[in-house]
Parts: structure tokens; sequence; C-alpha cells
């Protein structure tokens, strides 16, 4: 339905207040520019465009969208962690030094030690899951990207009945009911979910992001082929940082630096980095230790690592995760290390910075990374990786680059193939990874397929070796809380897709700052057809917030709040979403039939 002046219209209601559109920015060379639509209260207040006539979209995307299949978009800049991510750190061994061979042989023993752990945990494992089928679904993502909003829509779509079209056993009434159960993890913390539903529900505030590991069970009662069946799904939250330190299981200290230093002399990282390079030039690793020192380089390198964080860089590349979420270990020796640049000799003198740097390098793969490693990720079956590709979108070609590093050191990380006996006695594996490019209600449904484009065409390369050792992986655009909802807006002449929302309080387009309380149309910007684009950079890529102002960026997407939930006729709230079911029959689907 199209009206005469700027307003909303959906389902046959118009907004009491008319939508008048903001120029959000430029977009690019020949596209329709991005301008937002706000709907102001005050009289006499309004910026009018007079040529703006809106319509009603076709709007709802309760799940639907076509199951998807791997993408084969283009080949990964280049390979990461070629040999995975578990096995002793390569060093060249000098016979002649007795303290080097000693050193070697503990970290050949720690090893052994380790698999043997590992073993012992899988054999457990099994001997439970023959009794009761479980399934433990590892989520993880960046910092930003949902994971919270994720479980606790998941579990209240589970445990209320959600609209789930695509997700086989729901469509055809074969779920009996789900419900929370104890945790089987004393030491792990609990998923706060009732509180989480409680802010999404009634406050209408997005839960606080995760910083910490978090358990939680969920027991579904389902119909099978012999009768009532149960399977339960152990739900493992824990932050997308911590999995990117599993990749320095295989790097030495000395590796590692002339890496770090390297990423951080390129692209935009050079200025972020800028003062942490200049205290580094002066250090002498081969001086007697110095604790002071430790700490100013530790205190300089963690800076850094959280200016690359900021939105306007959303660089995503950034061990060791404990520097950015320190928790307990906050000022411990395990985290006063950073890189150094390093003379060509293989050793270090005895107590020199260096050899002070090295150990507590190794210190915090045994404290952090080994016991995560251990306890927890080598104990998936499944796992579901969320990634903010919005925000790095936003912040232009850099961002995506650095992403597509990080996913590909995310995917070789998996142990990924097929579940047998054998394989899950000795070493168990990881034989689904789907990847979620999450807040798709930030785009009108035409872009959902190409954001998923561009994100399969980021893990592309990483993908393709899980696929030979026997994994599925998948990408998905999906957002499991819906906070928008979609229009067709008359602008010039052009008719654009746009969607409804209201921005979170203080957010930021084209000179506006908002309350929190205004709804607007926004149509963000066009996504390429064609994905290979947001990685070009140059006359013919795109610019983000790193190359030019917020008001000349191509994309610009909004934060918004919650939406205002609808209920049942039996007065439960339902959570919208986009494509949750899909997620959940890549994930759970199999176990039902």
């Amino acid at each position: 339905m199209a009206v005469d002046r700027p307003a909303f219209a959906t389902a046959g209601r118009h907004l009491p207040a008319p939508l008048v559109p903001v120029l959000a920015g430029r977009g690019r060379s020949g596209s329709r520019k991005p301008f937002v639509l706000a709907r102001t209260r005050a009289v006499g207040t309004r910026i009018v465009a007079k040529s703006a006539r809106v319509s009603s979209g076709a709007g709802s995307e309760a799940g639907g969208g076509r199951p998807g299949a791997a993408r084969s978009l283009g080949a990964l800049g280049r390979a990461r962690h070629e040999a995975g991510c578990w096995r002793p750190s390569g060093r060249a061994l000098d016979v002649s030094s007795p303290i080097q061979v000693v050193a070697v042989m503990a970290s050949l023993v720690s090893d052994l030690v380790e698999r043997a752990r590992l073993t012992a945990r899988a054999i457990v494992d099994f001997g439970e899951n023959l009794f009761s089928p479980t399934i433990r679904i590892g989520v993880t993502g960046l910092s930003r990207a949902g994971k919270t909003v994720f479980i606790t829509a998941l579990v209240h779509g589970l445990a209320r009945g959600g609209r789930f079209p695509v997700f086989t056993a729901a469509e055809q009434e074969r779920i009996l009911r789900a419900y929370l159960a104890p945790q089987p993890d004393d030491a792990v913390p609990r998923f706060d979910y009732e509180n989480h539903v409680r802010a999404l529900v009634d406050e209408r505030i997005w839960p606080e992001s995760t910083r910490q590991i978090s358990e939680l069970r969920v027991v579904i009662e389902h119909k099978g082929g012999t009768g009532q069946r149960t399977l339960t799904l152990d739900i493992v939250d824990y932050p997308g940082e911590w999995l990117l330190d599993l990749p320095l299981l295989d790097k030495s200290y000395e590796q590692w630096s002339k890496e770090s230093l390297a990423l951080a002399r390129a692209g935009p990282r050079a200025m972020l980095a800028g003062e942490w390079l200049a205290y580094n030039a002066t250090l002498d690793a081969r001086l007697p230790a110095d604790e002071q020192q430790a700490i100013a380089a530790a205190q300089r390198y963690t800076a850094y690592l959280k200016a690359c964080r900021e939105e306007r860089w959303s660089l995503s590349l950034l061990p060791p995760g404990r520097f950015l979420l320190p928790g307990d270990l906050a000022g411990s020796p395990a985290l006063t290390f950073a890189p150094l640049s390093l003379p060509p000799e293989a050793e270090p003198p005895q107590g020199s910075l260096w050899a002070m740097m090295r150990r507590r390098y190794d210190a915090y793969k045994d404290i952090v990374v080994k016991p995560f490693f251990r306890d927890h990720f080598a104990r998936l079956d499944r796992q579901i990786v969320l990634v903010d590709l919005l925000a790095a979108l936003n912040a232009g070609p850099a961002a995506i680059r650095d992403l597509e590093y990080a996913l590909a050191s995310i995917l070789d990380c998996f142990q990924v193939g097929r579940n047998t006996l054998l394989s899950t006695l000795i070493n168990p594996r990881v034989d689904k990874v789907l990847f979620a490019a999450t807040k798709a209600d930030h785009l009108h449904q035409v872009s959902h397929d190409r954001l998923e484009a561009i994100l399969g065409r980021m893990i592309e390369h990483a993908a393709s070796r899980a696929k030979y050792a026997g994994a599925e992986t998948d990408v998905v655009a999906l957002a499991a809380v819906r906070a928008t909802r979609e229009a067709r807006v008359r602008s010039n002449g052009d008719e654009l897709p746009a969607i409804v929302g209201v921005p979170a309080k203080g957010e930021r387009a084209a000179g506006h700052v908002f309350d929190g309380e205004r709804e607007i149309a926004l149509f963000p910007g066009d996504l390429p057809a064609d994905p290979q684009r947001v990685f070009d950079i140059g006359r013919n890529g795109f610019q983000g917030l790193t190359a030019t102002t917020p008001e000349e960026a191509e994309f610009r997407f909004l934060r918004f709040r919650p939406p205002r939930i609808e209920r049942t006729v039996d007065g439960l709230p339902t959570l919208p979403h986009i494509r949750l079911d899909r997620v959940l029959q890549f994930l759970i689907g199999d176990r039902f039939q």
C-alpha cells in the first residue's frame, strides 16, 4: 500500500508521525545512497524531503530462506596454520645445549600428558553418550557478534514452541517439549538464561556480552521411530577471543613475536600500534630482565589491541585473547609479556628480558590456552561461529581482510571430521561448523543472500580443507532476534528497500543523535552482487569508516533496540527471528531422523 505523504504503512496501520529522509552516507559510485527516514515528534522541527514516499514491504522472514550450501566464492589470500592447532611448538633443537634439550623434552612430555587427558575425557563422554544421547554445541564469535542473544533466542524458541518452519522436527510436530536441566560441569558458570530473557522481553535492552565461559543444558523430548526419545543439548558459550588463542599452541614465542610485529606494521594497524612500536624499539631483548619494562610493554601492547577493536577499525585478529578479557588474571605475570624485536640467535641469554618474555608466553599457553582446549574446546561435537560482518563492512576493506584471516585461523583450529567409534575414543572431532553473519535484520531481505556470499568468500579456503577432512560446513545470514521490519521507500523517483526500527540511544547518522525512542526508516546501502568487491582496496573498492568520515562511508549500519515482543494466544512472548530455524536444522536436525 502506498501513501502520498511520508509515512510508514504496515498491516494497514500508519505511524502517527511522518518518516522523513535524512542522508546517512554517500553510497557507492553509481548506486543508491544510504539515508535515514526519521520520525520526529516535535512540530516544526522536521527535516522534510518532499519526494519521499513509503510503501509497505514484503516484510517478515521468520525463518525461511533457501537451505544453504557451502559457498565457493574465491581463494583466500593466505592459508594459516596448515597443520592444525595442537602439536609441539617448533624450535630447532641444538643438541649441544643441555638446557634446550631438557626444555624440548619437557615440552614433548607435556604434550603427551595433555593427549592422555584428552583421551580419558573422550572415553568418559563417549560412555555417557551411549545411555543419554548428547550433543555439545560450541557457540562463539568475536566481540559484539551477538552470542548471548543467539543462545537466549534459541533456547527460548525451543522451550516456548517458536516458529521454525525450516527446522523439520518442529515443523512436523515431533518435538514434544524442551526444558532446562542441571548442567553436567560443576566448575563452569551457568548461562544466565532467565535474566537475559527478561532483558529482551521486559526491558527491551540487549543482554551483556560474553566475558567468560558458561554452559546451559537443554533436554528435548521428541517422537522417534520406535516411540518417545530424548536428546540433550549442552550449549557451551565462550568468547571468540579465546578461540583465536588456539593457534598459539603451535607457535614459539619467537615465531609469535615476528608475526605480531609484521602485522602491527601493516595497514591501519601501523598508526594504532605507534606508541607500542616506538617503545618496543627502545628495548634490547638480550639485556637483563626488567619487570617495569615488561609491564610497560604489556600495557602498550594491550592498548594497541583495544584500539584495533574500536568501531572505526573493527579489526578481528587480536591474540592473546586474555589481554582483552583478562578476568582474574589481570596483572599476573602470565599476562605481562609482549612481542619483542629479536636478534637472529636461536636462544635467549639466561636472565634476559627475552628469556622472561618467552617464559611468560609459555606460561600463558599452559595456564590459559591448554586448559581451555582440553576441558572445553576438544569436547565439542558441533560449532557455530557468529560473525559481526556488518561491523567490518562499516569499517572498510582492511577490516574485511583482517576478519578473513581471523576466520581462516578459527576454522583451522577445529579437529573436523566424522565421529566414529575409534575417532571418538582417540581424537574427538567437530563434524559440523556453521558460520553465521549476525544482525541480518540490519539489511533488507534482498541483501541476505549477498551477506552470506561475502561470508562464504571469506572462509572458502579453510572450509575446503575442512570438507576434505569430512566436516560439513555452511554459512548463513542470521538475526536471532529481529529488531526491525521492512518497508519500500520512494525517494527521487527510486523505490528503495528499507528497514524500520528504533536505533539504540546514542547512535549517530547524518548529524542526528538518536534517543532510543524514535522509530526511523533506514536504507543502509546496497551490498554488491559480486562479493569480491568488498575485498578490493582502491578505485574499484569501497570506502569505510577507516578511509573517510561517517557521512561519506559507503555503508552505515546502526544498532537497534530489541523489538516490542508479540505474544501468542496463550499470552506467551515470541521472539521474531531471521533464519534461526535454518541454524537449528543444520546443527541438530540430523539427530531427529
